[in-house]
Parts: C-alpha cells; sequence; structure tokens
C-alpha cells in the first residue's frame, strides 16, 4: 500500500530549507545535502503519487536514482558528488513525473501562500482572532480612535515624525487649509453634535466601508474633512476651537436663543428623514491659505481575542467581553451590521441584579469586584468618569439578568452605548475574552486586562 504523503508539509519544508539556502546559511556541503533532501522528498512524492503509471523500467530507473541519491546523502558525500547525482535524478524526474514534477517556482510559491492563508484562516476562526476597538466606549481599559490636534504649523510633525507615527501608532495625518479669509463656521444638530453626511467609501483602498464627511465652512465656502464612520471628529472641532462639548453646546444654545445662527434641514442619508441643522460661527478668522484644522487620527487599540476557552469555562464578571450583535433586537433593529462585534465589560450573570448607586456599580447588593476598573469607576479614579445612571440603570432602577444571557456595560460610561440601552447578550453570541494588545506600539502594548 501506498504510504499517504501531505504536499502541503512537504512544501513548507522544502520552501523553509530554500530559504536557507538563499541567505547563505551553512558551507557548500552543508546547503548541497539539503538541496539532496528536497529533490529526494520530490522524488517520493513522484514514487507515491505515479507508480502505478510508470512501466516497470521506469520504476526501476526512478527508485535506482533515488537510492543512489540517498546512499550519498546518508555518507554526508562532498557537494560534487551530491551535484551530479541530483542532476541524473532531476533528468529521470522530468521524464516520470507528469503533473508532480516539473513545477516551476511561481506555482510552488502560489501553494505556499494559499496554505499559509488556510491555516491563517483556520487559527482565526477557532482559536485567537483579531479585533480592533472602533469607539471609546471602554476607555481608558481599551483606546478607540483618539486625535492629537496641532494648534500651529511647528506643532505639526514633518516628513519622517510623520512616517514613524503612521508605523508606530497608526497615525494618519489630516491638514485643511482656508480656501478665503473669513470667519469659520459649521452645521450643528440641536443636540450639539456636528452635522455630517454618510458617505461610501474604501477601506485599504479595497474592502467597502462607511465614510462620515464633516463640512466647514470658511465666509460660506466649503471645506470638506472624510474620517471613519466611528471616529468623533466632533471632538476634534471642540479641542481646536473651544475648550469642552459643554462650551460649544452653550454657544449654539445662545445663538440660537438670540437668532443669530441660520438654520436649515438636513439629511444624514439618502431616503431618511431631515434633521434640522444651526449654522454655528467658531470663533474663529483665519486668512486665505492659513492652516484652517491640522490634527492626527490614532488608530485604535487592536487586539488578540480568546476564541476557546469560554467552550470550556465560564465566563467571569470583569473580564473584558467580545460577542457578536446581530441577535440583540436593541441594536440589531437600529440599523445594526450583521456579524458585528462589540467589546465591554462583563458585569453580571444569569440571575444577578445590577444597580448604580453614587458612581459605584452594584451586583446582588454589593460593590461589583472582579476588575480594577471597577474600583476606579465607582472613585472617579484618573480618567475614568464613573458609572451613570442612564437607561435601563437610571435612578432606582435595576436590572436581573435573565438565563443564558449576560450582561456587559462600558469603562466609559458617560459615553457607552451599552446594556442599559440594548439589554443583554445571549450566551450563544458571546465570542471571547481579550488576550494581549499587539497595536499600536503605546504603553497600553501587552496583557489585555
Amino acid at each position: 500500500m501506498a504510504r499517504t504523503v501531505l504536499p502541503e508539509i512537504n512544501l513548507f519544508v522544502r520552501v523553509a530549507k530554500r530559504s536557507l539556502d538563499w541567505v547563505g546559511l551553512g558551507g557548500a556541503d552543508y546547503r548541497m545535502r539539503g538541496n539532496a533532501a528536497n529533490w529526494l522528498e520530490l522524488a517520493d512524492n513522484v514514487w507515491h503519487y505515479r507508480r502505478d503509471q510508470l512501466t516497470e523500467g521506469e520504476r526501476n530507473e526512478l527508485r535506482a536514482r533515488s537510492d543512489a541519491l540517498r546512499q550519498s546523502h546518508r555518507e554526508q558525500a562532498e557537494a560534487g558528488k551530491l551535484k551530479l547525482l541530483i542532476e541524473e535524478l532531476e533528468d529521470t524526474l522530468r521524464r516520470v513525473g507528469g503533473r508532480v514534477y516539473p513545477k516551476n517556482v511561481l506555482v510552488e510559491y502560489v501553494e505556499f501562500f494559499l496554505v499559509a492563508a488556510i491555516v491563517i484562516l483556520g487559527v482565526r476562526a477557532y482559536f485567537v482572532q483579531p479585533f480592533k476597538i472602533p469607539t471609546n466606549s471602554m476607555w481608558p481599559s481599551y483606546y478607540g480612535m483618539t486625535s492629537e490636534i496641532y494648534r500651529t504649523p511647528a506643532e505639526r510633525p514633518g516628513a519622517v515624525a510623520r512616517a514613524f507615527r503612521l508605523v508606530a501608532f497608526g497615525a494618519r495625518n489630516y491638514a485643511v487649509s482656508a480656501p478665503d479669509s473669513g470667519e469659520v463656521s459649521a452645521d450643528f444638530f440641536d443636540n450639539g453634535f456636528l452635522a455630517y453626511v454618510e458617505v461610501p467609501g474604501r477601506r485599504w483602498l479595497v474592502l467597502p466601508t462607511i465614510l462620515h464627511e464633516y463640512t466647514l465652512f470658511v465666509n460660506g465656502a466649503p471645506v470638506k474633512i472624510r474620517v471613519p464612520e466611528d471616529f468623533r471628529f466632533d471632538k476634534v472641532v471642540q479641542g481646536a476651537f473651544f475648550g469642552s462639548h459643554d462650551e460649544m453646546l452653550a454657544q449654539l444654545t445662545r445663538e440660537a436663543g438670540r437668532g443669530l445662527a441660520e438654520s436649515h434641514m438636513f439629511n444624514v442619508k439618502p431616503g431618511t428623514a431631515p434633521y434640522r441643522v444651526y449654522r454655528l460661527r467658531l470663533g474663529k478668522t483665519v486668512q486665505r491659505g492659513d492652516a484652517l484644522l491640522s490634527f492626527d487620527l490614532l488608530t485604535g487599540d487592536q487586539l488578540l481575542v480568546d476564541r476557546v476557552s469560554y467552550h470550556f469555562v465560564r465566563p467571569s464578571v470583569g473580564q473584558g467581553f467580545v460577542f457578536r450583535t446581530d441577535n440583540i433586537p436593541g441594536i440589531s433593529d437600529n440599523g445594526g451590521q450583521l456579524q458585528q462585534y462589540y467589546i465591554k465589560r462583563l458585569v453580571g450573570l444569569p440571575g444577578d441584579r445590577l444597580e448604580i448607586k453614587s458612581y459605584g456599580l452594584y451586583r446582588n447588593g454589593q460593590p461589583i469586584t472582579g476588575s480594577s476598573a471597577f474600583g476606579k469607576n465607582a472613585h472617579r479614579e484618573g480618567n475614568y468618569p464613573g458609572y451613570q445612571n442612564l437607561g435601563d440603570l437610571s435612578e432606582g432602577r435595576s436590572m436581573s439578568v435573565p438565563d443564558s444571557h449576560f450582561l456587559a456595560l462600558g469603562d466609559n460610561s458617560a459615553d457607552s452605548k451599552d446594556g442599559r440601552y440594548w439589554g443583554y447578550v445571549p450566551a450563544k453570541d458571546v465570542m471571547g475574552r481579550p488576550l494581549v494588545i499587539y497595536y499600536p506600539f503605546t504603553r497600553r502594548w501587552g496583557p489585555a486586562d
């Protein structure tokens, strides 16, 4: 019976050994022995796949020349002798190899990368999956996309620094100049957020995605800026033209109340109901050609998520928690995308009762434990804002987790659309827990909390 041979494994071995030859590791005899081993593996493949199709003379010739090379390889013969035997074996393989040999280098490496892709997809599907944090609902534990504003041309990094920041932090620079001289203004919704239009775009120049297009005006002349859908461009405008969102909202309210702000109806995307927007002056005057706005958009934290352990152990309160959203009505019925993933922190198991008191989260009547983020939020330590009485956990209300479900909240409670708004996560939709932050290369790089 013919021995079963896995051509994918042989291919990996041949490519690895050939790579060593190319970089010149070892002496001539060492490299030639490696070359001989590759040819012997190939001859074995031809023998096992095609011997029933060969004539008796061809089988005898292939076996004799393979045995001669194998014997010399075992005896560690010098390079010249091995080269001669390899050439004789190659001549035979060209005549009897059929579709197994000859094979050109291009086909071999296409096979190599196809096998590698299959292995990677298998690992991603069943063991470890990359995950990118899009928003700042888990800030400051995990960062979504953030910005760094440059208020003067001197602050903006040079070309070399921008290239380094792109590689190390995923920082992409946005810079626009004033098309005219005059006062800067923009359109705002009545809730104080900057108006935008949803437009189609491309991610990595290939994959379709949705972008948000914002417009600033200088003396009425428009300047358009397109950013990823999940990026909070409002914070860039707040930082560049105001001190805070509250100051921006106060100015909008003041001008609208005095009749100083123009208003008109505005469509975020075709086919939807229009919103009323207000043209608000931003309190800045620029000259034609001046830098109107310059900032870096820094990528969100990118994690490796463990997809295995929850098949064997129960999720624990306090762990980072990644799950699908397509079976959560509060998300999927509100324009959610199929197979969209969220990351929050697990705060409730089946049967638990959760409530918020004075910025602290309580589980079954006691302050919740299991993560340092719980205590930091309760004491509003550092950048942790404390848990907010919003949605189904507004003041005096509690949530009880049903069977086969979990409750997940964001660490950035004041700016997180989480279980308080859309309810519970079905157990069948739990994907896993974060293992490490592998990019960008900041102080947060390393094991995930």
